[in-house]
């Protein structure tokens, strides 16, 4: 099973949604994608689950996991119509409120074989993945400058 993890800006743009549904396509079909993990917390994951479940009905042994970066007992969460299912990482229970999500995000680049993102912005969480993703060798597609790196 491979596996794929979305990374992006709060405010991507809705333009970036017809790219993503193809990139989604393509590491499905070229390769081998059958798991794909998402956050929740702006315009990029929704665009990315929208993309993700919408392959679904044409690729149906794929699927989508809610990434949750506060326990769940914590900040309970109702998962999502057309998600599979929900992670909350182990090892972020005493981290700090305010570094959840950047460390729930480590968590899913160490277990992902791929990277789809949406960076466009230096100083960001999103780049600062990006680039962890890369130096552990994982293929970064950065859908803000179109081309896989």
């Amino acid at each position: 099973m491979k596996t794929c993890f979305f990374i992006g800006h709060r405010d991507a743009p809705e333009s970036a949604a017809s790219a993503l549904r193809a990139a989604v396509e393509r590491h499905i079909i070229e390769y081998g994608v059958t798991a794909f993990v998402v956050g929740h917390y702006g315009n990029f994951d929704r665009l990315a689950a929208a993309a993700v479940i919408a392959a679904k009905a044409a690729y149906p042994h794929i699927t989508l996991t809610l990434l949750l970066p506060y326990h769940p007992a914590v900040q309970p969460i109702d998962v999502p119509r057309g998600f599979d299912d929900s992670c909350y990482p182990t090892g972020l229970e005493g981290v700090p409120r305010h570094v959840a999500i950047p460390q729930a995000n480590r968590y899913a680049v160490e277990h992902a074989d791929y990277l789809i993102a949406y960076s466009r912005y230096a100083a960001s969480n999103a780049r600062r993945i990006v680039n962890y993703a890369q130096r552990r060798g994982i293929p970064v597609y950065n859908l803000a400058h179109e081309s896989p790196r």
